[in-house]
């Protein structure tokens, strides 16, 4: 397995990759760029979408016609083709000193998205220890809070058959694993599953194959990696060019490419010359497929 670079994006903090097999689009936010970025590879087009704050995922919606965006302080629908940005809602977050990071939605059709701290409006990750937590947005615009004593909510995903949810709380260097109860979107049994070296880099975003093996990018590690769950065992690990490796997801034909989002935030000068692609997204062909995202249930809102 090799990485190619797909798009030379140049994204300060590029995150948040979901793939949209309705229209075969790929998109992905620029989170301090503040922006919601799309590309259709067959077609070549591309388009970016600014946000009012920071962008900390996107997510796609049952409708269709709209994307579900988490931007600093809590829950937005964008329209892509309007580029209307509306609020669901209250605030979630009153803190300037916080703001949301990466969602997912459940396979119930749920968001989940969590938060960190920002100290003096930059991200830490030796600072804000247990300030974060994990919230979930209904499809009735109900915000539920999960979790608590978080320092920096990171990558989730679900076994294939939804009754597994794991997560990263980034500075514990784990991924977790909680039973997950879809009809009523609650965890339990909490327990660390993988463990990431010193050395390997952060664990960032995450993704699940359809063999429900986990998928993890590594912040400064350069790299995306491949574990069994069940063992706690590295299967393989795939280089990026690119040392802040952020987030992956599967999509194209069958669910057969990685899309990995990279970020350049805070590298210097010379670092950036080793690395000229970082902030692209790269993709991977793996030999295993993955499953289609799920989407947010939004028929109950306007």
């Amino acid at each position: 397995m090799k990485a190619e670079l797909l798009y030379d994006a140049r994204a300060a903090l590029g995150e948040g990759p979901v793939w949209d097999e309705r229209t075969q689009r790929l998109y992905w936010v620029d989170i301090t760029g503040r922006a919601i970025h799309y590309a259709e590879p067959e077609s070549g087009k591309r388009e970016t979408l600014a946000m009012p704050s920071y962008a900390g995922a996107v997510a796609l919606t049952e409708s269709g016609h709209r994307l579900l965006c988490v931007l600093q302080d809590g829950f937005y629908f964008v329209h892509p083709d309007t580029k209307e940005v509306d609020r669901i809602g209250d605030p979630v977050l009153h803190s300037g000193q916080m703001r949301f990071n990466d969602a997912k939605c459940d396979p119930a059709g749920r968001l989940l998205a969590g938060t960190l701290s920002l100290i003096e409006g930059k991200l830490s990750l030796s600072k804000g220890e247990g300030e974060a937590s994990l919230y979930r947005l209904d499809p009735d615009g109900k915000v539920v809070t999960l979790l608590e004593g978080i320092t920096l909510s990171n990558g989730m995903g679900w076994s294939p058959d939804g009754r597994t949810m794991y997560y990263i709380d980034t500075p514990t260097m784990r991924v977790d694993a909680f039973d997950y109860d879809v009809a009523r979107g609650e965890l339990g049994n909490r327990r660390p599953v993988i463990r990431i070296s010193d050395g390997e880099g952060f664990p960032d975003g995450m993704t699940v194959d359809a063999e429900g093996m986990v998928w993890v990018a590594h912040w400064g590690g350069a790299r995306i990696t491949r574990w069994n769950p069940e063992t706690g065992a590295q299967l393989a690990a795939v280089p990026i060019p690119a040392a802040h490796t952020t987030s992956l997801c599967f999509g194209g034909p069958s669910y057969r490419e990685l899309y990995v989002t990279t970020a350049r935030t805070g590298m210097r000068e010379e670092q950036l010359d080793q690395q000229p692609y970082a902030g692209g997204v790269f993709r991977v062909k793996p030999e295993a497929a993955g499953l289609p995202p799920s989407r947010f249930d939004d028929r109950l809102l306007p």
